[in-house]
């Protein structure tokens, strides 16, 4: 958004961006969650009873769901050790931001593990993309997994709700606040 940089140029700010890890996992993470949350509402909505279409979308929700778990384990790695942290915003916007961020990881490792209990109390075979199967390290529970699959579309809508919450709140601050908030989530340009 090179936009969003040079209104900051012109304005003489300068912006604070974060690490490109930091940037790369957010954004990944992005595109996972709305490529999980897209398969899902397909399979479940568009093609429920579709013998070509429903299966592909639950073993392509699945084998994403595994990349998406890694991606967390090593975001929240990253985050822990080596991340560049940017100095936190002072006031109620700053502790609701660190909330949301608080609730928006808890949410999105508790997502994976629902995902592969689910699968697992299943008692289904899945794989990541037919490459390689994934053991199960527990047995079928019918009951189990009823539950879980209830609990893990509810995680998968509160996330949706509050990364639409979360992108809100940086539109603001593009929009309403003019700060360069939004600025130091975009990669940052090379200088000739």
């Amino acid at each position: 958004m090179a936009s969003v940089e040079r209104r900051a140029e012109a304005q003489n700010v300068d912006v604070e961006y974060y690490d490109r890890p930091t940037l790369w996992f957010h954004w990944l993470t992005v595109v996972l969650v709305v490529l999980l949350f897209g398969t899902s509402l397909v399979w479940n909505y568009i093609t429920p009873h579709d013998r070509t279409w429903r299966p592909l979308m639950e073993s392509t929700h699945v084998s994403l769901g595994v990349i998406f778990a890694l991606l967390i384990v090593l975001r929240i790695v990253w985050r822990v050790m080596g991340s560049r942290r940017l100095p936190a915003e002072a006031g109620i916007s700053g502790l609701l931001s660190r909330i949301m961020y608080g609730v928006l990881y808890v949410l999105l490792a508790v997502e994976s593990i629902l995902g592969f209990v689910l699968r697992w109390a299943q008692g289904e075979d899945f794989s990541f993309f037919g490459l390689f199967p994934i053991p199960a390290l527990m047995g079928q529970n019918r009951a189990l997994a009823h539950s879980l699959e209830d609990w893990h579309n509810y995680v998968g809508w509160a996330i949706v709700v509050l990364a639409l919450g979360h992108a809100a709140a940086a539109l603001v601050h593009h929009y309403v606040l003019k700060d360069h908030v939004l600025a130091g989530m975009w990669m940052r340009r090379r200088r000739a």
